[in-house]
């Protein structure tokens, strides 16, 4: 009767979560239930900033009846950068088994279709383009693991580009990640915030939402620096308030401005994957995110190439474009 009892409140107390997880399945998987806490965590912090902003500054008010446009301006900006981060959050990184069954279909659509001989190295599958450099294909279709041997150097081991964890063959510059249990292409890392895999996909998203997040910080932190210097001295709890929320604003801040300026470090000048800064910006900037780009290891000439300083006939034949 005792351990009945001493049970009793824990059944109690499970039944409604049992309810909750059978209305919201996701809810039922912890990785997903930290990942929607922290995405609710981070929605409130914003709404917490704004709000408090509107709700202590009165001459942002007034200014907002004489200048509609500039806080018209800042809320656009405001719910554009949650906006590109749910669609950042909830945008595919590019998984390995996605690529392999895009290059799956591919095979069995061309192989149904007896009049493509002609096919091209980018070949639309459904809302999929496989696009793979010029001279990967020598025939209209290929298997993964002849597609991923040809991307590596001859006499290489299949031991060295198949995964340990999930025993697919792996892309040059793919990787395991190990909170999503999942292959990604150019894997970057593994945002917690986002609580998404930042890779091939959608890190051109990932670097917009960055530069919208940072220059939303920058306006924020500039109205409570106006307020606080105009009203330094009327309500000292709000004074405080807005003086630790800066504080804090500030320490964001700075950790966007190193995620901006962050790169891999490479030694010296070499890299292996660089095409030039214009056609980087292109490939990062208006490639669509459902093309799958399978680019091969660069051999050793190539690299000692790319590692030579520029001069300026190099900037005349546009080597570093």
């Amino acid at each position: 009767m005792t351990i009945a009892r001493m049970c009793s409140p824990m059944r109690t107390w499970e039944r409604p979560m049992d309810r909750c997880f059978r209305i919201f399945p996701c809810l039922a998987d912890p990785g997903r239930r930290s990942s929607l806490c922290l995405k609710v965590a981070l929605v409130t912090i914003h709404l917490v900033y704004a709000g408090v902003l509107f709700l202590f500054d009165g001459d942002l008010i007034e200014k907002t009846k004489k200048e509609p446009w500039y806080t018209a301006l800042y809320l656009l900006l405001f719910v554009g950068t949650l906006i590109q981060y749910f669609a950042t959050s909830l945008s595919s990184p590019g998984y390995v088994l996605d690529a392999m069954m895009t290059v799956h279909d591919r095979n069995v659509a061309y192989k149904k279709t007896p009049d493509t001989s002609s096919q091209s190295a980018s070949s639309k599958n459904g809302s999929f383009v496989v696009s793979m450099e010029e001279n990967l294909l020598g025939s209209s279709t290929i298997s993964w693991s002849k597609l991923v041997s040809d991307l590596y150097p001859l006499g290489s081991s299949i031991r060295t580009w198949t995964c340990t964890y999930c025993n697919v063959e792996q892309p040059p510059r793919a990787k395991h990640c190990h909170d999503c249990d999942k292959c990604v292409l150019q894997f970057d890392h593994h945002c917690v915030w986002l609580g998404n895999c930042i890779g091939q996909g959608n890190h051109c998203k990932f670097w917009w939402y960055l530069f919208e997040e940072t220059a939303l910080c920058l306006w924020t932190g500039v109205l409570y620096i106006s307020y606080l210097k105009d009203h330094i001295t009327r309500i000292w709890w709000q004074d405080a308030i807005l003086i630790l929320l800066l504080i804090t604003l500030s320490v964001w801040l700075i950790f966007l401005l190193l995620l901006l300026l962050f790169h891999r470090g490479i030694p010296e000048r070499v890299h292996p994957f660089s095409r030039g800064v214009r056609k980087n910006l292109f490939y990062f900037c208006c490639t669509r995110s459902a093309v799958y780009r399978f680019e091969p290891l660069p051999t050793t000439q190539e690299i000692e190439e790319k590692s030579r300083p520029y001069t300026c006939s190099d900037a005349l034949t546009c080597r570093c474009c």
